[in-house]
């Protein structure tokens, strides 16, 4: 899981001893806004139980810097709105790291982890205002298949998601 190309951070499967730091990491985000359907900040616990230990995840890997700092995730999980060979992805770097190619390398992890888990489609649900987001996982290969119109966010203002999907058959 380490690239020599990206020799200044390494990826690596997700430890319940990273819940605190990547609680941190992801309300960051949320404290952010604008790029996550995440609004309510996560207890550290919460984030454990759904990003970490949940019976439907198929994967979570995490890159860090090789003082062991975390500047992201990505999580891959069995979704019960989906179809059955399918898994849903989210993906999340830390703001301002200074660091590119962090969502790549992490995909390819979980690409791999996707087929040993028997998937052949991966979907993201991105926010139709996340800009980053989007070109991230056209990037990756995903292509757009459905837009859920209008979903309100709690304060109201409602927001597109566009639901993306990667074959990997």
């Amino acid at each position: 899981m380490n690239d020599p190309q990206n020799a200044h951070f390494s990826t690596r499967p997700v430890q319940l001893s990273d819940a605190a730091e990547l609680t941190a990491l992801l309300n960051e985000i949320i404290e952010i806004g604008g790029s996550t359907a995440y609004q309510k900040p996560l207890t550290e616990k919460e984030f454990s139980a759904k990003f970490i230990s949940a019976a439907n995840n198929v994967s979570c890997f995490v890159a860090e810097r090789p003082d062991g700092r975390v500047i992201g995730f990505q999580w891959l999980t069995r979704n019960e709105n989906l179809p059955e060979n399918w898994g849903d992805i989210a993906t999340f770097a830390k703001a301002n790291s200074g660091v590119r190619g962090i969502g790549s390398a992490l995909f390819k992890d979980t690409h791999t982890a996707a087929k040993n888990a028997g998937l052949d489609t991966i979907n993201a649900t991105i926010r139709g205002d996340n800009v980053s987001g989007l070109g991230y996982y056209s990037k990756m290969g995903f292509v757009g298949y459905n837009v859920i119109k209008d979903v309100p966010l709690s304060d109201g203002t409602l927001v597109d998601r566009v639901q993306k999907k990667h074959s990997l058959v």
